[in-house]
């Protein structure tokens, strides 16, 4: 997805969660000059090549679970959605790539970094402290944002981490795409936020996040160039 197809959707997530527009173009600059100072930043051309032609993305939905303890996902690209780090950790599985806005656990993010995976890691307005905080700590790292993209700062399209890890897969060249823990149902999955211990009640906010991310995925099929399967859907 370039620029002018992202830009419409974009003003009206800003619009509709109440974003600013100034913040995030400010998050974008800070995480562009913290990767710059730390020099751990990769190109997009290198991420490409550890790309399959088959990617797995694991977004934190309730079903997750389910779906690791039955297939090894061993014939594709694993790439999981922030907190979907951690039940991958959980069932030995160390992702090639991990998106995150680093709102999941950074613990576990650490530790699939330090074993290995490649970070992208968003900036937005309402993330800067922990990118000042968090990203000097790790390595191998593409940085993305959600406004008009930098020179070191991509942006690929999507929303939320399961989403923008699709439109990822999408611009590195994926031919099939297989999403996996996306339920986008009234339950969020445990991994979802570092506070919750259990699948809880989906809240507004993550509710309409979920609306967009749908819409985003749905563009994604119809416009992109790889099959999109969506693995939750399919009878564990």
């Amino acid at each position: 997805m370039e620029w002018k197809e992202w830009e419409p959707f974009y003003l009206r997530i800003v619009r509709e969660m109440g974003y600013s527009i100034e913040k995030d173009r400010e998050a974008a600059q800070i995480l562009r000059a913290l990767l710059l100072e730390g020099d751990e930043y990769i190109l997009k051309e290198e991420l490409g090549a550890v790309i399959e032609r088959k990617i797995y993305v694991f977004g934190a939905g309730p079903s997750l679970e389910k779906a690791l303890e039955k297939f090894d996902f061993s014939d594709g690209t694993l790439i999981a959605a922030d907190g979907a780090t951690s039940a991958l950790l959980e069932f030995g599985l160390v992702p090639d790539i991990v998106v995150t806005d680093l709102d999941g656990r950074i613990p576990d993010l650490k530790i699939a970094n330090d074993r290995g995976s490649f970070l992208v890691i968003h900036a937005h307005g309402d993330n800067i402290e922990k990118m000042n905080v968090y990203v000097p700590i790790f390595q191998r790292i593409l940085g993305t944002c959600q406004t008009e993209p930098l020179d070191i700062v991509y942006n690929f399209g999507g929303f939320t981490d399961g989403d923008r890890a699709a439109f990822l897969a999408e611009a590195l060249g994926a031919r099939e795409i297989v999403l996996v823990g996306f339920d986008f149902g009234e339950t969020v999955g445990k991994w979802s936020k570092p506070s919750l211990r259990e699948h809880s009640p989906v809240w507004e906010s993550k509710r309409k996040k979920f609306v967009f991310a749908q819409e985003l995925l749905k563009w994604l099929e119809g416009n992109g160039s790889a099959k999109v399967t969506w693995f939750s859907a399919l009878d564990l």
